[in-house]
């Protein structure tokens, strides 16, 4: 077996070969801050996701996740574009994330190099991206690759908040870095205080059942009627607290061309989507992560954001197409969506 030190080194190099930006290296064992996981769960801030309560013990444990896995190999992606393009009520928001190429996609097929790399030299290596059973903010923490913020994601001194996240266990003893202990966000609130729905319910917590992100991708069924006038335009995902941090005005645009940003996704027409069919749902979005929402789930979104928009013009495209579209889901939010607007439109008159 290759030497520790000289091992780590050359994945290192194979890693920012294959375009990231950083990598780090931790030694497999007891995580600190790992039990945050059993408090949150307790109080049910995971929601709809079951996934997170099975089995809570295996993420807290790459070992018995993967059994034989000694060491953790985290990177992280800069998907930066830059800043959001003027946006008027009647637009849509999407995530900055979703603009390009779903990076489980991108991160998966270089992670899948990388591993290539790690087995040619003699250890066996798996890959975990995001949907894996690993914490992967602590560990890209105990990495060295930067700190959790307020708003529980991952800041990094010289990416900002703008990556993504990705791990390879490896069942070799690798030589480790230095956690990064500091937490660089002082007395700073910004990301607490943006928040319409109050989803940051304490500095480092965050209740999932509000977070805009989790009810417009991960939420399967109708978005509580309290919490839809605070949704605003968002229709997949919410930037609102990495926007106002400090941090972020450090981040660099990448020059990945997987997360370029397609000209309809930055600020789209929100009357645009209604109507879609599922195949042209799935052709509009093929390789994108909005599928994850389901055309279901995202034109749900749509009529929400429509009934935020003040937009009285947008009633006969919602009781044509929304009361008309073939999910329940669907219609029932496009009616909410046009007593709203009816609502709104004396105020709005001449």
């Amino acid at each position: 077996m290759i030497a520790s030190s000289t091992l780590s080194s050359e994945i290192k190099a194979r890693a920012r070969e294959l375009a990231f930006e950083q990598v780090g290296i931790a030694t497999v064992g007891p995580l600190p801050r790992a039990e945050f996981l059993g408090e949150w769960l307790a109080r049910a801030y995971q929601g709809d996701m079951g996934y997170m309560a099975r089995d809570p013990e295996r993420r807290e444990d790459p070992a018995r996740y993967d059994p034989g896995a000694k060491s953790v190999v985290c990177v992280a992606q800069n998907y930066y574009t830059g800043p959001r393009p003027p946006a008027g009520p009647s637009d849509g928001m999407i995530s900055r994330y979703a603009w390009g190429r779903d990076y489980h996609d991108v991160l998966g097929e270089r992670l899948d190099r990388l591993r290539d790399f790690i087995t040619t030299r003699g250890a066996r290596a798996r890959v975990c991206v995001d949907t894996s059973a690993v914490l992967e903010k602590l560990w890209a923490r105990a990495a060295g690759l930067g700190w959790q913020g307020k708003h529980t994601n991952l800041i990094s001194k010289s990416l900002s908040s703008w990556f993504f996240l990705g791990e390879i266990l490896v069942d070799a003893d690798l030589e480790p870095d230095r956690p990064f202990e500091r937490d660089h966000c002082g007395t700073c609130s910004r990301c607490i205080d943006v928040c319409p729905t109050r989803a940051i319910v304490a500095p480092y917590v965050l209740d999932a059942r509000k977070c805009i992100s989790y009810l417009t991708i991960e939420h399967r069924g109708p978005i509580p009627l309290e919490l839809r006038p605070l949704m605003g335009n968002l229709i997949f995902g919410c930037d609102l607290c990495l926007d106002v941090c400090p941090w972020n005005k450090f981040a660099q645009v990448t020059r990945d061309p997987a997360f370029q940003a397609r000209p309809d996704l930055s600020a789209p027409k929100l009357v645009e989507f209604l109507g879609m069919t599922d195949a042209e749902f799935r052709r509009r979005f093929k390789g994108s992560p909005i599928l994850r929402a389901k055309r279901g789930g995202f034109l749900r979104n749509v009529c929400v954001a429509l009934g935020n928009s003040g937009d009285a013009s947008a009633v006969p495209a919602l009781v044509e197409k929304g009361l008309a579209d073939p999910d329940p889901l669907v219609r029932e939010h496009a009616s909410w969506a046009i007593e709203r607007l009816q609502a709104l439109r004396p105020m709005n008159s001449p």
